[in-house]
């Protein structure tokens, strides 16, 4: 949970954040992808699998 919810409830963004990175990490998912700029920051502060935009992973592939 991030934007203005991470701002107005910190100790619950901070939970869901465990509990999702703890879920996507466990697919063992080289890569974690997302459309939205404000879930990969917020997805990167607690995931040690690399948090990338979909548009990324595009360029990635096709240079």
């Amino acid at each position: 949970s991030a934007g203005t919810y991470s701002i107005l409830q910190p100790d619950l963004s901070k939970r869901l954040l465990k509990n999702k990175v703890r879920a996507l990490e466990a697919t063992g998912a080289p890569t974690i992808a997302t459309a939205n700029v404000g879930c990969q920051l917020h997805l990167s502060t607690g995931a040690s699998t690399p948090v990338k935009h979909w548009i990324e992973l595009v360029d990635e592939v096709t240079g």
